[in-house]
């Protein structure tokens, strides 16, 4: 039976129809993970970490939002990745704490470790600053977007 000619079953597809299909969904996953969708937001990437993650992850839930660490717990110069959580949180200077997007603007990846003051992407090394999620070095060209979290004595939560 040639791909040209006229199938009777039900459902019958032809062998061209099947590859066809398959290679489409191929390129389809392949590319999602490259896009940006020409609007200059990366598209949805992993919200795990990747190579040399490091995550923390208390799991108690206040009023505000869940808590997901105690101060003490974001060393002051530095910040921990909550990779469950979607939010990397920074203690830029004592008492003074902020969060950002775990995922790179570059192409999607998971922010995978701090380093000093530096929010590092190991994919392609890109650095952000834990003061302002600012490029710090490229390839990405826009800073890690904030989140919002709360201080509520000695608990931080998503806001």
């Amino acid at each position: 039976m040639s791909d040209d000619q006229t199938l009777t079953a039900p459902g019958a597809q032809t062998r061209r129809a099947l590859l066809a299909g398959a290679g489409a969904v191929g390129a389809a996953v392949a590319l999602a993970g490259c896009n940006d969708n020409g609007t200059g937001t990366a598209a949805a990437g992993p919200t795990t970490g990747g190579p040399g993650a490091t995550s923390s992850d208390p799991g108690a839930t206040a009023s505000g939002g869940e808590v997901i660490a105690k101060t003490g717990d974001i060393p002051v110069g530095g910040g921990t990745i909550f990779a469950s959580k979607g939010v990397v949180v920074t203690q830029p200077q004592s008492g003074q704490f902020k969060g950002f997007s775990p995922i790179c603007t570059h192409q999607g990846c998971p922010v995978s470790r701090i380093e000093g003051d530096a929010i590092v992407c190991t994919c392609h090394n890109s650095r952000f600053s834990i003061v302002n999620g600012a490029v710090k070095q490229g390839p990405a060209n826009r800073p890690l977007p904030p989140k919002d979290i709360k201080v509520t004595g000695d608990e931080i939560s998503l806001a």
